[in-house]
């Protein structure tokens, strides 16, 4: 026994009502303890007969039960209690402790104050309290300072009822005299009252408090979405201009170029000139040495038979008219500026597109064939990701959702608002249309590809890439087949966009007026004997 109760605390012997140690304990028959006092109060104070703890109500007075069982650990309890109360040293009261008020020597650490006598015990003078039969039905609490003002400054008794006219606390004679027609009620029931509504108030507090975490949370969430976007965005400015850095400096090379290999064309024509005169300067030199040789001779004869041969200039050219021609410089860097300026706003159209299309490809739904749609001619693969056109007619049973005569067949996915993009291979074939279509399209007659009739495609025929913004075919493009087309929606900007395997953009439908579910539409065509044969697939997108 003195093993099991080592174990127990003081909260385990409780009453639930007078918050103290039980005081004859009794049961309930929901299996509750109370004070007997306690319980038989409480019930004659309230009409119906409620338990406390788990507001069950009676519809008769239960006839309680005593618990000897609890009472005898009870005993137990404070017998150890007050054993340890003996034999422990006393915690001398400190500032900001309530102290005893019985301690006549140094004051000690108050351990409860009595509701009843108005007095702050410590474990010595508060053994009476727990052992002596009339003092054990007074009402124990944590200690507290100013128990004077507990009591009703005016007649001088407990504060024991609760003026719900006034909102103020009583003593008894106020309800006789100064509050006889006010509505009053016991202290305790008001207290447990505003305590039950301080227990809303407290989850009102803590929901806010959750509410503004959750914002916090969702404020950091958009904290790091922007932290990577503005990454990305760094990411790809520093790759855009780069690559259009390296433009510049290779448009400036050529420049540079150009204008060396002129300038070296003026050098070697220079050079040759230059050689030119040096070679006519040296045999003039020559001819002016044998003139000054033989102009000093004594010799009659020799200077007489040289005349003729030294007197005539040696052969040389005019050089008078001749000049260097100096190539023109004039225009080179406007020229050069101008093709650049073409040239970076191509690049600039391949850059952004390329990366536009990159972020559109976040945005990529894994989309899988709805065999329902299929036209009986379709043959569908068995993962839902490939369609051809089987040439037979099968035999199905009739679905409202199937395409009669139309080659077509529908994604099981939808876009109803927000952004939506997949991609399909087209390679092989000669003819083919995708995009996408409303929710009630007509699948049961001949199909015209038009907004106005809740499609929004292009297709191939002839070679040439074809879209319908009315219900005739426009031509988009002649240039070579794409391999694989990517489809785009922002459903709440009315947009769809076509881009190629090389990331260029090959159309836009703007403006559109979304009202309901679009879901992606594929049609390979007829197979053509052949010719046609090759599926529409629906591919896993990787980013470029």
């Amino acid at each position: 026994m003195a093993a099991a109760s080592s174990s127990l605390s003081e909260d385990q012997f409780l009453c639930s009502i007078c918050l103290d140690v039980f005081t004859d304990p009794v049961s309930t028959p929901c299996g509750h303890n109370f004070c007997k006092n306690c319980i038989t109060e409480h019930w004659n104070i309230n009409v119906h007969y409620q338990c406390p703890n788990c507001k069950k109500v009676f519809d008769t007075r239960p006839e309680l039960q005593v618990n000897t069982f609890v009472s005898e650990m009870v005993s137990h309890f404070r017998q150890s209690a007050q054993q340890r109360a003996s034999s422990s040293e006393q915690q001398a009261a400190e500032p900001g402790d309530v102290p005893c008020d019985v301690c006549t020597g140094p004051k000690v650490k108050a351990l409860k104050s009595c509701l009843v006598c108005l007095v702050s015990y410590c474990e010595t003078h508060l053994e009476p309290h727990l052992t002596a039969s009339g003092l054990k039905r007074h009402q124990l609490i944590d200690p507290v300072e100013n128990l004077e003002g507990r009591m009703c400054t005016k007649h001088d008794k407990p504060l024991e009822l609760f003026c719900k006219t006034d909102q103020m606390c009583l003593c008894m004679l106020c309800t006789v005299l100064d509050h006889k027609s006010h509505d009053f009620v016991p202290l305790k029931e008001e207290y447990e009252r505003k305590k039950s509504k301080l227990r809303k108030t407290e989850a009102e507090i803590q929901q806010m408090i959750k509410t503004r975490r959750l914002k916090i949370q969702g404020f950091q969430r958009s904290v790091s979405i922007s932290r990577k976007n503005a990454d990305r965005e760094i990411a790809n400015s520093n790759h855009v201009f780069t690559e259009l850095k390296e433009a510049i400096e290779r448009h400036q090379a050529k420049v540079i170029k150009m204008a060396e290999e002129k300038h070296r064309m003026t050098e070697k024509q220079a050079e040759g000139f230059i050689k030119k005169l040096e070679q006519e300067i040296s045999e003039l030199k020559k001819r002016s040495s044998e003139l000054e040789q033989l102009s000093r001779s004594e010799d009659h004869l020799n200077l007489v038979q040289k005349f003729p041969s030294l007197d005539a200039a040696p052969p040389t050219k005019n050089w008078i008219e001749v000049k260097v021609c100096l190539p023109s410089y004039e225009g080179t860097v406007r020229t050069a500026v101008d093709q650049l300026v073409e040239m970076l706003k191509n690049e600039m159209k391949k850059l952004l597109t390329k990366f536009e299309l990159k972020t559109v490809q976040q945005y990529a739904v894994d989309v899988t064939l709805d065999p329902d749609t299929a036209n009986p001619r379709l043959i569908l693969s068995e993962d839902g990701k490939q369609v051809h056109d089987g040439t037979v007619w099968k035999d199905l049973p009739e679905n409202p959702k199937r395409f009669s005569r139309g080659l077509c067949v529908l994604g099981k996915q939808f876009v109803s608002s927000g952004k939506f993009y997949f991609e399909v291979q087209v390679k092989g074939k000669t003819k083919w249309a995708l995009g996408v279509a409303a929710e009630s399209v007509n699948r049961k007659g001949p199909i015209t590809a038009s907004p106005n009739n809740g499609y929004w495609t292009i297709g191939l025929m002839n070679e040439i890439i074809y879209h319908a913004p009315t219900e005739t075919l426009v031509p988009l493009s002649q240039k070579l087949k794409p391999e694989k087309v990517g489809v785009f929606v922002d459903y709440d900007e009315g947009l769809v966009s076509f881009y190629d395997d090389a990331a260029a953009l090959i159309y836009t439908c703007t403006g559109c007026s979304f009202t309901e579910k679009l879901h992606p539409v594929f049609s390979p065509f007829a197979n053509q004997d052949g010719k046609n044969s090759a599926p529409l697939i629906i591919c896993p997108v990787n980013p470029t």
